[in-house]
């Protein structure tokens, strides 16, 4: 049962808020990185230890009232998992039950906006090797015993993925235990998805590549030299946003869907549906001001031109709306989720430390799959 974060959370997300202004700033120092993220932890946990304690004191633990409320109830290997959890903790190195992990990463793509429109797929193994296809070409006319080899070939796309270490703390409170293994389970599970979130929505917009041990971000030049101390450099903006009028919004977003019909070799790309732009959530509030009506029932409606989504990200740069095509950046994850006991620094008073890791990767299909606009300076 992964929690769904309703309650008590205003702390958190000030937090979250602020590590995502620190990891922007680039003038930023690791140390200032850390503080930020382990406030951001620490607020996350007295969340989520808030959230149990009411739900237990208001007797929602029972198997039938969790299973009819729709949320998720533990196999018999979940249970047996994570009642030896509960006793011992997590000793050495475990590896979370395949069932969980596929729990994490369903929550991670359903209830964050970024993550579930991407390609995300599980390539299972830690050596990951991913098979693409620009999908023209996969099926191919010619004579009925004719060589279509080669012509397969050219369609599909094998290439080695770099492998990136996703690491998150799970923060386990040494009294959580007498809530027994579901709750225990359902903390952990919702720990290491809000923090995977964080991390890889972060990654996906910002990440420097594989120099940085990150995923390659949208706003990334796949063109450019790759500086071998801070990565793949950012793209120039490919235009400004004025948002003057109606007719002038029309034409922009249209120039922006036209901008992104084509790959990198020049060939055509069919885009409708499939175009997502991801913007500050304090720039948001322009375009729902301008995408905003009332209709005859007196209900307010906010609709984008062409069917373009719109995702409100912290980790979007204030001033810039970056526009990509969805289907068109991969993420790839293997290796299950590895829990295992945190035996440096960054002791917790009357909390155990755990470090929960993955390994993850992400990257456009090529240089055209995103483009950065200015947006105009609003009071």
């Amino acid at each position: 049962m992964v929690m769904k974060l309703n309650n008590h959370t205003e702390n958190y997300e000030e937090a979250k808020l602020n590590y995502a202004n620190v990891v922007k700033n680039e003038e930023s120092t690791p140390e200032q990185v850390e503080v930020a993220w382990v406030n951001m932890q620490d607020a996350l946990v007295n969340s989520l230890t808030t959230q149990i304690s009411n739900e237990v004191a208001n007797n929602t633990l029972d198997q039938v009232i969790l299973s009819n409320r729709g949320a998720d109830v533990l196999t018999a290997e979940e249970t047996k998992f994570f009642n030896a959890v509960v006793s011992d903790g997590f000793q050495d190195e475990i590896v979370l039950p395949e069932t969980t992990e596929e729990r994490i990463y369903e929550d991670l793509t359903s209830d964050h906006p970024l993550l579930s429109v991407i390609n995300f797929r599980n390539l299972g193994t830690i050596t990951l090797t991913a098979i693409t296809s620009e999908y023209e070409g996969a099926a191919v006319w010619g004579p009925i015993f004719g060589d279509i080899k080669g012509q397969l070939n050219a369609a599909f796309k094998q290439e080695k993925i770099a492998q990136s270490k996703l690491t998150a703390f799970v923060v386990l409170p040494k009294d959580l235990a007498k809530f027994g293994p579901k709750w225990v389970a359902a903390y952990v599970q919702t720990q290491i998805t809000e923090t995977y979130a964080v991390a890889l929505e972060n990654a996906i917009i910002n990440g420097a590549g594989p120099t940085k041990e990150e995923p390659i971000g949208l706003i990334r030049n796949l063109s450019a030299a790759v500086d071998p101390t801070n990565g793949h450099a950012k793209k120039a903006p490919v235009g400004e946003l004025t948002l003057a009028d109606p007719k002038t919004i029309i034409k922009e977003f249209a120039g922006i869907g036209k901008e992104l019909s084509k790959k990198e070799n020049g060939k055509p790309l069919n885009v409708s549906g499939k175009v997502a732009l991801v913007i500050n959530p304090a720039d948001a509030w322009d375009l729902k001001g301008d995408f905003t009506i009332q209709n005859s029932l007196g209900d307010y409606i906010t609709k984008l031109p062409y069917n373009f989504i719109l995702i409100e990200s912290e980790f979007a740069t204030k001033g810039e709306l970056v526009a990509f095509v969805c289907d068109r950046y991969d993420a790839y994850r293997g290796g299950g989720v590895e829990v295992t006991e945190y035996k440096e620094t960054l002791a917790m008073e009357d909390c155990n430390l755990h470090i929960a890791k993955t390994f993850a990767f992400g990257k456009p299909r090529d240089n055209k799959v995103a483009a950065i606009y200015t947006l105009p300076v609003t009071p």
